[in-house]
């Protein structure tokens, strides 16, 4: 992996010392055979192997998150196997030099696992390996997080049957607290039919398949990932939406006392399971070598287990808001959509010609004002008898005042409900009557209230609306209604993909904290939270 070249061997006691003697030659006397023959070999091996992984559903997932979340100079910053022209360029010399810098004693650790005294060990380590040079010092990375500032946002396209959400925050090495406290903190996640993400998402909405939430460890800085496999057809941005609620109600509230000991047993009791085995990942010998390789001493896997053991919410919570309260990657997988071309299309033989470009007739504004500052334009058209007006104020979402964002949308939505003669049912009667629309809502820098009406009915037209502008009722039953609406509008924007694109854009472009960067129809924490005073002022 990133990190460390393995080899794992489990064999009978019999065959302990053939095996030392092959793990020895190989390390000692192997570099001699490597030729142009057997790189080209195993070059074309590791080339197919790229090939399988990347074209299998998902396969190309680990190169963008790796490309995403790390920069090119970072030791992390590419794929395990490498690019093509890589393995291309790869010459004998190369392997050789890679072989002699990293592939000798002095930069491995040896682990002898089972049915053998550690005087044996010595003396066989001593027997096979200790007549092999020891190689150059090598100088090893250390602690190299790479922070990532605000969310970043990937989209690919592949050959699935479900889509899948994965989002990732850049954390600190293995084998530090703040990971341990996290790898709990992603299993009241995601493990087990109560945790929070699976019960919500397969258990009880029954929108996803899997949930996975943990860290995946790395020497000099690790990842935790949030991975959703989705039902075919749900949205991944509504699932995305979710996996964000229970997060923040997460490091907002930190996990019950039952979570973590849920979580606790859970790793814990991996932990034990793993080291009933000798060899394998999670193994004896595993532990023992990712402890010195890493850490420098054998039993430091102890103090993981020990912070499993004393965790407290209140450490989960804290690694939580410290490393996932910002940064983030999200990536969404589709699966290809389903296209389907016409039989016959235009004839290609020749282009149409273009006719002559029509003259376009404006007709003369006038423009005057009222006594009152009320500035009015007046455009007259002599197409059909109808009357169009529009009440343009210079005011819209950008002076939402903080923590009553969206009150500049539900205004105008409220006035349209009730004035202080009539209420909604009464508005809409004698508008179907008068053979009249009225609307009304808001943009970031405007608000307006309009009509169209009959010509012969605009008198009474207009004095319905000048009713509705300028003595609106705002009744708390109608705007109880209206704020219902407005939420019930925010949620499904929150699964309509266009208009997550152009909310993403617009926080991407002007900042989440600018009016034109966050959505002018509020948010659901602040829509619920206003009244019928705050839209009347």
């Amino acid at each position: 992996n990133n990190d460390r070249t393995n080899y794992f061997q489990n064999v009978p006691t019999s065959a302990l010392d053939s095996i030392l003697w092959l793990e020895s030659d190989r390390m000692g006397h192997f570099v001699g055979a490597i030729s142009q023959e057997r790189l080209d070999e195993q070059r074309g091996v590791v080339q197919n192997e790229k090939r399988q992984g990347e074209t299998a559903p998902y396969g190309r997932v680990w190169n963008a998150i790796t490309y995403a979340t790390y920069p090119a100079d970072h030791p992390y910053g590419h794929t395990v196997i490498g690019e093509m022209a890589d393995l291309d360029a790869a010459s004998v010399e190369d392997v050789q030099d890679w072989f002699r810098t990293y592939y000798g004693p002095a930069n491995a650790v040896l682990v002898l696992a089972g049915d053998i005294t550690p005087e044996q060990a010595r003396e066989k380590a001593e027997l096979y390996f200790g007549d092999i040079p020891s190689g150059p010092p090598v100088t090893q990375p250390q602690r190299m997080i790479s922070p990532m500032v605000g969310e970043q946002r990937e989209i690919m396209y592949d050959r699935v049957g479900e889509p899948r959400l994965y989002k990732v925050w850049n954390v600190p090495p293995g084998g530090e607290a703040d990971t341990d406290y996290l790898n709990l903190l992603g299993t009241v996640m995601s493990s087990g039919r109560n945790s929070r993400l699976y019960k919500r998402l397969v258990f009880d909405d029954q929108v996803a398949t899997s949930v996975f939430a943990g860290v995946s460890e790395g020497a000099i800085g690790s990842q935790f990932l949030v991975i959703v496999t989705a039902k075919p057809g749900q949205d991944l941005a509504a699932i995305e939406a979710i996996v964000d609620e229970e997060m923040t109600r997460l490091l907002r509230d930190g996990p019950t006392a039952v979570e973590l000991e849920r979580a606790r047993s859970s790793v814990g009791g991996e932990y034990v399971r793993g080291l009933e085995r000798i060899g394998g990942f999670g193994g004896k010998s595993d532990r023992l070598a990712e402890s010195q390789v890493f850490h420098g001493d054998p039993g430091h896997w102890r103090t993981t287990y020990q912070r499993v053991l004393t965790a407290t919410p209140a450490n989960l919570t804290a690694a939580g808001r410290t490393w996932l309260s910002d940064g983030s990657y999200a990536l969404e997988v589709r699966p290809f959509p389903e296209y389907t071309v016409a039989a016959t299309g235009a004839d290609r033989s020749a282009m149409p010609a273009p006719g002559a470009a029509p003259l376009a007739a404006f007709p003369e504004f006038e423009r005057f004002t009222l006594s009152n500052g009320l500035k009015v334009v007046f455009a007259p058209r002599s197409g059909v008898p109808t009357v169009a007006m529009n009440l343009v104020v210079d005011a819209g979402s950008s002076v939402d005042p903080e923590g009553k964002f969206g009150i500049a949308a539900l205004a105008p939505a409220v006035m349209t409900n009730g004035t202080d003669d009539l209420d909604a049912l009464a508005i809409s009667d004698r508008l179907q009557i008068l053979g009249a629309t009225l609307s009304a809502g808001s943009a970031v820098d405007f608000t307006n209230v309009s009509m169209t009406a009959i010509e012969s009915r605009l008198e009474p037209s207009l004095a319905l609306y000048a009713d509705v502008i300028m003595n609106p009722a705002f009744r708390a039953s109608d705007f109880q209604r209206s704020q219902s609406q407005q939420l019930s509008g925010i949620q499904q924007s929150n699964r309509n993909p266009g208009a997550i694109a152009n909310r993403v854009l617009a926080a991407s472009v002007y900042g989440p904290q600018s009016p034109y960067g966050r959505p002018s129809s509020g948010n659901e924490a602040s829509v619920r939270t206003l009244t019928p005073a705050d839209a009347e002022a």
